[in-house]
């Protein structure tokens, strides 16, 4: 799930998943692919928390205990690779 807050020129953006993992990474095209780990909350779920530029279309995906995860409240996009990305629109 991804919450969306706009604020002026940028958009503080949170990935949330529930997933049964030990590690969860966060990979997307705001940061050329370079993959972010993200914090385990208590109930399971893992988060982060990031700030990106407004008008702009993003890709990206969750890499779950090195597999790739797409995020099911979005729209997806096939890539070259034979697998989707989530897309995001803020």
């Amino acid at each position: 799930m991804v919450k969306i807050k706009k604020q002026k020129n940028k958009a503080w953006v949170t990935f949330n998943i529930k997933i049964d993992a030990d590690e969860v990474y966060i990979k997307g095209s705001w940061n050329n692919w370079e993959k972010e780990k993200m914090k385990k909350k208590k109930d399971g779920s893992f988060y982060i928390r990031k700030s990106l530029p407004l008008n702009h279309t993003y890709e990206f995906g969750y890499l779950a205990d090195g597999k790739w995860i797409n995020d099911d409240s979005l729209e997806k996009i096939n890539t070259p690779f034979n697998s989707k990305n989530s897309v995001l629109n803020i």
